[in-house]
């Protein structure tokens, strides 16, 4: 490992954001900055920012992805996989999509009122909303600041399909709330375990629940019957392309229903910085893992192309593929992820619906 290696984080350097010419401050009136005199320029402390949008349920438009509508408590990400591809979107924002998306967390304070007016809505319908999506739900400062939780609370009260996708352990804290979703049938977990190697977490995901926190999470979900899905995403060839097959055997083992991935993809400015990343990290391996990153796309790091980014294509890609069918077969046969249920959200909005 390189010397100049930033321990705690996963992007090891920032980088400019594109739709500015020159780096410079933003200052907005909707943004709650702190006091920053006297400190570092590029200190390492991470800074928590309040954010006042006017909507929080997004709706999603990719073909690539499971879900028509995400909601995200937090813009930036202080778990710091080097390898998100919501780092680009922080750049909106008016940051970089390097450190700063690790460093700088927008937090949405008034996420809960937002969606209960959205569920409130005379238009609404009880399509399934997905938090996390972009950046995850559970990272560190939902410990104290709870706005999932409050989230949830709400979902929870409009009995709505609700769908989770996160990499900590903390999801365990609102275990009370999962349990009642699943009894209405309205309630799916994502758990993303994307190795079974700690050492390898440390340096893809420097600040996330460990590995066995995350197994115990996909166990302690299962006995409680709350349907959970543990995603594989992304699969990296030569850094953890070779565990499919042992990972999906121990997560159907703890009880989960199904196994999703997709193929690792370095689109906008996520190819400079895991470039970065990987000779600093993994020197040895660095050029081996981006060879072979690239031949999955086309023979490009960046891969926009729907129906084929999270996939992709050619021998090591179509291996990655056939392997995790396999394990499907092997190991998670005849379990199924149940649909999700909007009949109780439904009666609840209109109960005169019910007398039919």
């Amino acid at each position: 490992m390189s010397e100049q290696f930033l321990k705690g984080r996963g992007a090891q350097k920032n980088v400019a954001n594109r739709f500015f010419e020159l780096r410079h401050e933003i200052r907005d009136d909707f943004l709650n900055f702190c006091d920053a005199e006297g400190e570092e320029a590029e200190s390492n402390k991470t800074n928590y920012i309040d954010v006042f949008p006017k909507t929080f349920v997004n709706k999603v438009d990719s073909p690539d992805v499971g879900m028509g509508f995400s909601a995200n408590p937090y813009q930036g990400c202080e778990h710091g996989c080097v390898y998100c591809y919501a780092r680009n979107s922080h750049e909106y924002w008016g940051y970089g999509a390097g450190l700063d998306f690790e460093r700088n967390i927008l937090i949405k304070t008034n996420a809960p009122q937002l969606l209960e007016e959205k569920l409130k809505s005379k238009s609404w319908q009880p399509h399934p909303i997905v938090f996390s999506g972009n950046t995850d739900c559970y990272q560190p400062i939902e410990r104290k600041l709870e706005i999932t939780r409050k989230c949830l609370e709400v979902m929870l009260r409009w009995k709505h399909p609700t769908g989770i996708i996160t990499k900590n352990s903390l999801l365990l804290r609102d275990l009370d709330i999962l349990k009642e979703l699943a009894k209405l049938n309205c309630i799916v977990v994502n758990i993303s375990v994307t190795s079974l190697s700690e050492e390898t977490r440390r340096l893809l995901e420097p600040r996330t629940a460990s590995i066995k926190q995350r197994l115990k999470t996909v166990e302690v979900l299962s006995e409680n019957n709350i349907p959970v899905r543990v995603m594989m995403a992304p699969i990296i060839p030569s850094l953890n392309s070779h565990e499919i097959l042992p990972l999906v055997k121990k997560v159907a083992e703890l009880g989960a229903l199904d196994v999703g991935h997709t193929i690792v993809r370095l689109n906008g400015q996520i190819a400079e910085l895991f470039t970065d990343w990987a000779h600093k990290t993994i020197p040895d391996r660095a050029e081996r893992i981006l060879h072979q990153i690239a031949e999955c796309h086309g023979g490009k790091l960046n891969d926009s192309r729907f129906g084929m980014r999270m996939r992709g294509e050619g021998t090591i890609a179509t291996q990655i593929n056939d392997t995790i069918k396999l394990a499907r077969k092997k190991y998670l046969k005849d379990r199924k992820i149940p649909p999700l249920d909007g009949s109780h959200y439904l009666q609840l909005k209109n109960p005169q619906t019910s007398l039919f």
